[in-house]
């Protein structure tokens, strides 16, 4: 599955792969939410809530597309966040992986905490 994420200042697609909380997430899009900043990772709620599952992982590669089951979120990080121990990327808690950003991440950096973000899925 594909998916657009959009904000005031770009855009960026992401492939994702055939995961329980991806299919909740493709059955809730289009979506529109607000964004949030945590260091160098954007996260913001879909208002879908999953389990966390069995591989659910807490560092992950930047431009991994996660879900923050503690707060119902689409985790993006792009760098370290105020917990990450030197330069890895450290989610808040255990996140599901759900694919990755197509492109460089770092596009990331121009979501600004507060912008309304969009996600919709891309159809082929």
């Amino acid at each position: 599955m594909q998916i657009r994420i959009s904000w005031p200042a770009g855009n960026i697609t992401a492939t994702l792969d055939d995961t329980p909380t991806t299919l909740a997430l493709g059955k809730a899009l289009p979506l529109a939410s607000a964004a949030r900043t945590w260091g160098e990772e954007v996260y913001f709620d879909t208002g879908i809530t999953v389990s966390r599952e069995t591989d659910a992982r807490q560092v992950v590669e930047p431009g991994t597309v996660a879900f923050w089951t503690d707060g119902d979120a689409l985790a993006l990080p792009y760098g370290p966040t105020p917990i990450s121990r030197g330069d890895e990327c450290r989610l808040a808690s255990p996140c599901n992986v759900l694919g990755r950003l197509d492109g460089d991440a770092a596009v990331l950096a121009t979501v600004r905490d507060g912008d309304p973000v969009r996600v919709e899925l891309i159809h082929e």
